[in-house]
């Protein structure tokens, strides 16, 4: 699994001009998933995204994780991460996992993120979604399992 995760001051998603999750402080993690991927993978990666040092601590240096800066999760499906862009034009998703197993990970995913930690939203999987975000710093990470 991936996640490309972004230190945010707010983020949200928007369907059908519905906004159905949204957060302020925090991080925005868009998650793809790969065929291979278990549900193994998806809590390892959650326990990365709740502990990951993203946040400044009081020197400003990245030493703090999300729960210690008491932040909003948002957990976002996006399988285009999971596309090869290496050759060629085109990107190919030949590894992203079918929608269904796609689904039930994603779903795995934010059911646990649910329980471990308070604040946490999300958007629909396989929606056409508007994602709106203010990145604070900019700070972006690539994440795996």
């Amino acid at each position: 699994m991936r996640a490309l995760v972004q230190r945010v001051t707010k983020a949200s998603v928007t369907v059908d001009d519905t906004v159905v999750g949204q957060i302020d402080h925090g991080m925005l993690a868009l998650i793809g998933v790969e065929a291979d991927d278990d549900a193994a993978r998806a809590d390892k990666l959650l326990h990365k995204l709740l502990h990951y040092r993203m946040f400044a601590d009081d020197d400003g240096r990245m030493n703090c994780n999300l729960q210690q800066v008491e932040g909003g999760l948002l957990l976002v499906s996006q399988f285009t991460l999971v596309a090869s862009t290496a050759k060629g034009l085109r990107p190919s998703f030949s590894s992203a996992a079918p929608p269904a197993h796609g689904r039930a990970l994603f779903e795995h995913l934010v059911d646990a993120a649910g329980r471990a930690w308070p604040h946490m939203a999300t958007g629909r999987f396989g929606a056409d979604m508007q994602v709106a975000l203010v990145n604070d710093g900019p700070v972006t990470f690539m994440l795996e399992t």
